[in-house]
């Protein structure tokens, strides 16, 4: 039976850009992820009778908000929940299943890379039905609603088990349980050259994947050790654990050090690669080669056509703003589209639909193709092995020959975590405040040529993003960019991007941190930044 239950609203249930993203005692609060849930349905129309996607990424809270929103589904008239086997549904999976069922829409439970456990975090993102994340006219309208919500519907039925392969009802509601593993790996198989990758492993090309016990794990065995013929145990910390072990699960050379360390040791694995809380993030390296996001994008671009899923070339290249411009080289060597948008993944979706581009990259260890709309750790992976093994070329010798043909973008970024909002605004606006005056201005030998606040105009649907971040270029190519990050939970995280391009391969070998050593130093000094936050270094380099 629907039961409509009186709420009051919450008034800080914002979605950021990858949904809400809070404590898990927030959302544990009476109604707290019912109103949420409620706002999204309705802001919605059309979608009686239609199906919606529901899984996450394993974490604290997962099962008990899916058995709320599997309720709600019912009690708001849609006719079918696909729901991934035991709650799991990593973010590109998810995407995938939207999309080759036809779904309305999904919900998907997960903050990312973000810490889990009973006092960590937890979040909610709603993705339409392309299987990407929600453009801003509809987060923007959801929470609008959260801040009037006064009911939500749900129904009075029991929790239905999730362990369970198979179909059942909620009501009039049709939930099917699903593997959350199998399509997703035979999609995998059509872009990838598994047999080739199979070869290289066979010969004895040692591969290891840190799941960080999240929710790639499952996905990884099937792929890497069932189908791919890696030796059981290739991939590490496989099960998810609502707290992820223990573990930060964000696959960087701070919280994936472990593997890192092991790859660089000379009897350690030839090639590793790390992946996030839900999936969509990943971390490769090789044999004396740590690959950053920005030259992972680049390198795959200039290569795609090595894999079957992309042997007739792409149409073009997508990334975010702070992501290095090591990606517009190969567009430009290739004569296919750029784009340069504002962070997050939504914003490729209207480019990946129109065809007008085919591989995207975000900086935060983010890449992805037209083959889902999230990014995708496990794809990334893939599609470095296939690389490696249609080359026959081990990651070291991939990136410096790919340095050698379109130059060098040194480049890193700086995290400056869980700063004092009010201090980490009052930064940003005393920046934006010195724009107009910073053209010109030299800083020992950098001279600022342009500065301004990133503002993006969508080629397809002509929406307009502003202050996206604060650029700073300098002639020669180098810029240092400013902006503040929405994937936290706690206060605000101050991301500072620092790039340099060389095009003497004579200079390809200095250290990332020596070599952007003056831009790092101008940054600061530009920002304020340990003025404005009393930090006197960042939280976390990548």
């Amino acid at each position: 039976m629907t039961k409509i239950v009186a709420t009051k609203p919450y008034a800080d249930q914002k979605p950021g850009t990858s949904g809400l993203r809070k404590k898990v005692p927030v959302f544990a609060q009476e109604n707290y992820a019912e109103n949420f849930i409620q706002s999204i349905f309705d802001s919605l129309e059309g979608f009686a009778g239609k199906t919606l996607v529901i899984g996450g990424d394993g974490r604290y809270y997962n099962r008990e908000v899916i058995q709320k929103a599997i309720r709600m589904a019912a009690a708001n008239g849609f006719g079918k929940v696909l729901v991934g086997q035991g709650g799991i549904l990593s973010t590109p999976a998810a995407s995938h299943v939207i999309r080759k069922y036809g779904a309305y829409g999904g919900i998907i439970l997960s903050a990312s890379h973000n810490p889990g456990g009973p006092d960590e975090d937890f979040g909610i993102k709603y993705n339409i039905g392309n299987g990407g994340p929600a453009p801003e006219k509809i987060t923007d309208a959801i929470f609008a609603r959260t801040k009037v919500i006064d009911s939500y519907k749900t129904l009075d039925a029991a929790d239905i088990d999730l362990d369970t392969i198979g179909t059942l009802k909620v009501g009039d509601l049709t939930v099917e349980v699903i593997d959350s593993v199998a399509d997703y790996a035979a999609l995998m198989e059509t872009l990838f050259d598994f047999g080739a990758i199979r070869a290289l492993i066979g010969s004895g090309f040692k591969v290891v994947i840190d799941s960080m016990s999240a929710v790639t794990g499952p996905y990884a065995v099937e792929i890497l050790e069932k189908r791919l013929g890696a030796p059981a145990g290739s991939v590490r910390n496989a099960v998810p654990l609502p707290d992820f072990g223990g573990h930060h699960p964000d696959p960087n050379l701070v919280h994936a050090k472990e593997l890192y360390d092991d790859v660089m040791s000379p009897q350690g694995p030839d090639f590793g690669a790390a992946s996030d809380g839900d999936g969509d993030r990943n971390m490769v390296v090789g044999k004396g080669m740590f690959v950053t996001p920005s030259d992972s994008l680049a390198v795959i671009a200039a290569n795609a056509k090595l894999a079957p899923g992309y042997k007739d070339g792409i149409a073009g290249i997508a990334r975010s703003m702070p992501t290095s411009a090591a990606a517009d080289r190969v567009a430009e060597k290739l004569g296919i589209n750029m784009f340069e948008t504002p962070t997050g993944w939504k914003f490729f979706g209207n480019l990946l639909d129109a065809g007008l581009a085919t591989v995207c990259g975000e900086e935060s260890f983010g890449t992805g193709s037209n083959h889902v709309r999230e990014k995708d750790g496990l794809w990334a992976v893939l599609f470095w092995l296939n690389i490696v093994a249609a080359r026959k070329e081990g990651v070291k010798a991939i990136v410096e020959k790919h340095w050698a043909d379109y130059g060098r973008n040194y480049y890193s970024r700086h995290d400056y975590e869980a700063v004092e909002t009010e201090k980490a605004d009052a930064l940003m606006a005393e920046l934006r405040g010195k724009l107009a005056t910073l053209p010109g201005a030299a800083f020992g030998a950098l001279k600022v040529a342009a500065a301004d606040d990133f503002a993006y105009n969508d080629p397809v649907d002509g929406s307009v993003s502003a202050k996206q971040g604060v650029r700073i270029l300098f002639e020669g190519g180098s810029r240092v960019v400013f902006r503040l990050s929405g994937t936290g939970t706690s206060g605000a995280t101050l991301r500072v991007y620092v790039e340099r391009y060389e095009a003497d391969p004579a200079r390809h070998g200095i250290d990332t941190q020596e070599a952007l050593a003056d831009l790092i130093a101008v940054a600061d000094e530009i920002a304020g930044i340990t003025a404005h936050t009393g930090r006197t270094e960042p939280t976390v380099i990548t």
